[in-house]
């Protein structure tokens, strides 16, 4: 089944709170169709681990408030980082500040610097964990009482109310390339996010997601495919790379400005007023 093309953009790190606060402003008044964070706690890339980085369920719960249309989200939050109810419950909470804008996008965390500054433990059994929080949360999100007897984590007839405002629950997108996520990925989310922005790659692994779906008899139409590509300098090959990755079957694509392997945007803002004034319009017609 073809879906149509939806467009993101997403600024992550090392940027002044007033750059996101401009940005979310242009996603929501040029019409993106959602507008993304991340959730780590140090910068990530090349420019090292001590640049300036916000919390990135705060700053949904502020872009929440601050845009109207716009779907919100981060990708990805880290499992290992907040108990499974705390994250269901904080998830909940933006979904009702946003009146049902949220996108969950969850992943098993990687970024071993972190664990190791911070003393969170978990990262060596982090499939584990996603695998089990993942059933939780969703048992938060749609049961009345939960009981979870896990290897990591154990719930005891716990209420998690209010309910999310999308029915049953936010659509979750996991972002995974290792077998073992693929199959969670393959068993609990709405969308697939790859992993770097190298188009055969991402291809490649979308086809292991589809092996991993028929394994256990799920339609792999059934999950969209995202990818997070880098902004440039050119809207034509900006324009040109988004389509190529839409041709492959990628239906999700988020333009980023900040995170990952690329270096920081010199202006993010001026690049988001570019991407919506000159990119977005082409890869609207």
């Amino acid at each position: 089944m073809t879906q149509p093309l939806r467009v993101g953009i997403k600024l992550s790190q090392d940027a002044p709170i007033e750059s996101y606060k401009a940005i979310w402003k242009i996603a929501d008044e040029a019409r993106f169709d959602h507008c993304w964070a991340m959730d780590h706690l140090a910068t990530i890339g090349g420019i090292g681990d001590d640049k300036p980085i916000f919390d990135g369920w705060e700053l949904l719960a502020a872009m929440a408030i601050a845009t109207t249309h716009v779907r919100i989200g981060l990708l990805v939050t880290g499992i290992t980082y907040r108990n499974p109810a705390l994250l269901a419950k904080l998830a909940t909470t933006v979904d009702h500040l946003s009146d049902g804008r949220l996108e969950f996008g969850i992943g098993a965390a990687w970024a071993a610097n972190e664990h190791e500054m911070y003393g969170i433990s978990g990262l060596d059994h982090r499939v584990g964990l996603f695998s089990e929080g993942l059933q939780v949360i969703k048992s938060l999100w749609t049961q009345e009482r939960t009981n979870f007897d896990g290897r990591y984590y154990k719930m005891s007839n716990a209420v998690a109310n209010p309910k999310p405002v999308q029915n049953p629950y936010p659509p979750i997108w996991i972002g995974a390339s290792g077998e073992a996520t693929l199959k969670l990925t393959a068993r609990h989310a709405d969308v697939w996010n790859a992993a770097g922005g190298d188009l055969e790659k991402a291809v490649g692994v979308s086809k292991q997601l589809d092996e991993a779906c028929a394994a256990i008899g799920r339609d792999p139409d059934e999950i969209r495919r995202s990818v997070q590509i880098p902004a440039g300098d050119d809207p034509a090959e900006i324009v040109d790379r988004v389509q190529r990755f839409a041709e492959a079957g990628f239906s999700e694509v988020i333009i980023i400005l900040s995170g990952g392997n690329m270096p920081t945007n010199a202006d993010p803002v001026g690049t988001a007023t570019m991407l919506a004034e000159k990119v977005l319009p082409d890869l609207r017609s």
